[in-house]
C-alpha cells in the first residue's frame, strides 16, 4: 500500500482509525442492564387482582392477558380466536422447556398440520 492513499468514503485517515483491541463504543451498555426482553418478562410476571366467578384471585399479568383473550374468543371474536390459536401454535411448535413427553410426537404432528389450516379458515371468515 502506498504511503499516501485517497481519503474519502469508507477510507478514513490512518490516524483516526481504531487501534487493534480498542472498542468503538468503550462505555457502551453496561453488562446486566435491563433490556426489552427482561423488562417485558418482569412486567408480565407481576401479580394483579382479577375477579373471576365473583371471587378475587391474584394472577400474573401474563395469565390475565391470556384469560382475557380466551374470554373474547369464547364470545365469538374471530380476531381473538385467530390470535389465540396463533399463539398456541407458536408455543406448541417450540420444544417444551421443563416438561418432557407431555405431548406425544404423533399428536404434535397433527397439531402442526391442522393449526395453519384452521388459522387460514378463520382469517377467511373474518374477511367476509
Amino acid at each position: 500500500m502506498p504511503k499516501e492513499y485517497p481519503v474519502g468514503y469508507r477510507k478514513p485517515p490512518k490516524a483516526t482509525r481504531f487501534k487493534p483491541g480498542q472498542s468503538g463504543n468503550p462505555r457502551g451498555r453496561p453488562k446486566g442492564s435491563p433490556n426489552l426482553a427482561s423488562d417485558l418478562s418482569a412486567e408480565l410476571g407481576e401479580q394483579i387482582t382479577v375477579r373471576e366467578g365473583g371471587q378475587a384471585r391474584r394472577v400474573s399479568k401474563q395469565r390475565a392477558l391470556i384469560k382475557s383473550l380466551m374470554a373474547k374468543a369464547l364470545r365469538g371474536d374471530v380476531r381473538a380466536t385467530a390470535a389465540l390459536l396463533a399463539l398456541y401454535a407458536r408455543v406448541v411448535c417450540e420444544p417444551p422447556e421443563d416438561e418432557s413427553g407431555s405431548v406425544e410426537e404423533h399428536e404434535l404432528l397433527i397439531l402442526r398440520r391442522f393449526g395453519p389450516r384452521l388459522l387460514k379458515s378463520l382469517t377467511k371468515e373474518a374477511g367476509k
